[in-house]
């Protein structure tokens, strides 16, 4: 692809990188799994901001796929995705294989406990974070990069990552974005293609639902109440609920209100077959 490098090796990615800090060049990584949309565009757009160089790594984590998840089945858009990136100006694209990633033999996994053992979407996916950790702590060695955006619509994500790299010393630094979202409020997702225009016509209501929540909170209503009461608004619309919960920004620890902040308010439902996961500060 024009315009945008495409390397396929641990090796020729250090390589790469070692030509760009060779000359005092900065490097950003933006870790993906492809399939990207605006929200990816616009963690690129953050990364260029922090260092001359970004490289953007397409790559399906297998282990952070239960069986029964959309691993298979997860859009795979490798033409596209490159074809944006080039538009972006990133400078290289990390797609590497299985094989790469996980050669013969591989036996290693992070154990984590913190942000990633708080009864969030650890309660619903126990093996995911391990996954996420285990393929973000590989990528930031293997690419050597000085920092690492990451969007937070995956809060819960950013937070493990964000410890993760600070507590083995990684030397990299994690950026946070601000969730991108629709004109409705919809946060964007690569998985929000697989929603029915029925779906996607009712899905902006989790955004809705925790924004007027947050402004109950901020007026002072108690918290177990008014989240309660946003939970069975959710359900009652017709999403199967996974979680609706007020956490504190950092820990993710239960709160009982705004004094024990700053907080965190974090969702995860279905429409179907398609999850959905926001979250959003108070």
């Amino acid at each position: 692809m024009p315009g945008v490098a495409i390397v396929e090796t641990v090796a020729a990615l250090r390589q790469a990188v070692a030509g760009w800090h060779g000359v005092g060049e900065r490097v950003a990584l933006v870790p993906t799994m492809g399939a990207l949309h605006e929200g990816h565009i616009a963690l690129v757009r953050e990364a260029q901001r922090h260092a001359r160089r970004v490289v953007v790594s397409i790559f399906v984590n297998p282990t952070q796929f239960a069986p029964h998840e959309d691993f298979k089945k997860y859009p795979r858009t490798f033409e596209s995705d490159c074809a944006m990136l080039s538009e972006a100006n990133a400078d290289a694209v990390f797609f590497p294989s299985v094989e790469e990633m996980y050669p013969q033999g591989f036996a290693t996994r992070i154990l984590l406990l913190g942000p990633a053992a708080v009864g969030l979407d650890d309660r619903f996916r126990p093996t995911h974070f391990e996954g996420v950790a285990t393929i973000c702590c590989k990528l930031f060695t293997q690419s050597r990069a000085d920092c690492a955006v990451f969007g937070e619509k995956d809060y819960q994500q950013l937070k493990v990552v964000t410890r993760m790299a600070r507590d083995l010393d990684l030397g990299i630094t994690i950026i946070p974005l601000a969730t991108v979202r629709e004109a409705d409020g919809l946060a964007l997702s690569s998985r929000n293609r697989y929603l029915s225009a029925q779906d996607r016509a009712l899905a902006p209501l989790l955004h809705q639902v925790m924004q007027r929540l947050a402004a109950r909170l901020r007026n002072g209503e108690p918290l177990f109440q008014a989240v309660g009461e946003a939970q069975g608004e959710i359900i009652g619309a017709g999403f199967e609920l996974d979680y609706l919960e007020a956490r504190h920004a950092e820990t993710l620890a239960p709160v009982t209100g705004l004094a024990d902040g700053p907080v965190r308010l974090l969702v995860a439902a279905r429409l179907g077959a398609t999850r959905l996961i926001d979250n959003i500060p108070v």
